[in-house]
């Protein structure tokens, strides 16, 4: 099977009511399976940033580790993990942000980007982007240089899109 006759939609389950009721939660667990698929989703999301010297790939947890460190090689570029308080055992940057209820916050050790490094940020799914902003938000506050924001899905409708509209975003699924 090539890369091209993948069709990514195929190996995306649809789970209604999780995590509560109203919810359709687009599961990648089928995706993380198939090595077939896999390597076309780093393919996918390599390809438009071929050639833009990205320096970094940064991706908060958990799941957009998944992708971002094979995406990383592939780019030649260093992986930097942005994390939850508490789980970095170096000394950190952090920057706290806006939930819809409360508040969260992202760190990042002070050694994992220099000043104007170009970075892609990368996660598994667009929804609101708190998450990806509060990541793009922590990394210019080190000066780096955000090339572009990368997702498998992306819930066009949420908020996602219009949030990140600074930066060049790209994904390989949308659903409405």
């Amino acid at each position: 099977m090539t890369d091209a006759s993948i069709d990514l939609r195929d190996y995306i389950r649809d789970v209604p009511d999780f995590p509560k009721p109203g919810i359709l939660f687009r599961d990648i667990t089928p995706l993380l399976k198939s090595p077939a698929a896999m390597s076309a989703v780093i393919d996918r999301l390599a390809a438009p940033f071929e050639g833009q010297n990205i320096e970094v790939v940064a991706a908060a947890e958990a799941r957009g580790f998944i992708f971002a460190a094979p995406l990383a090689i592939r780019l030649n570029a260093a992986f930097v993990p942005i994390r939850k308080p508490g789980k970095l055992p170096f000394a950190s940057h952090s920057l706290t942000y806006e939930l819809e209820y409360g508040t969260d916050t992202v760190q990042m050790h002070v050694d994992g980007v220099a000043p104007m490094q170009r970075v892609l940020v990368l996660d598994d799914l667009l929804a609101t982007g708190g998450t990806v902003d509060a990541c793009c938000q922590l990394l210019e506050k080190c000066d780096a240089e955000i090339v572009g924001c990368a997702f498998v899905i992306n819930l066009k409708g949420l908020g996602g899109e219009q949030r990140l509209k600074k930066y060049p975003l790209h994904s390989l699924l949308t659903y409405e």
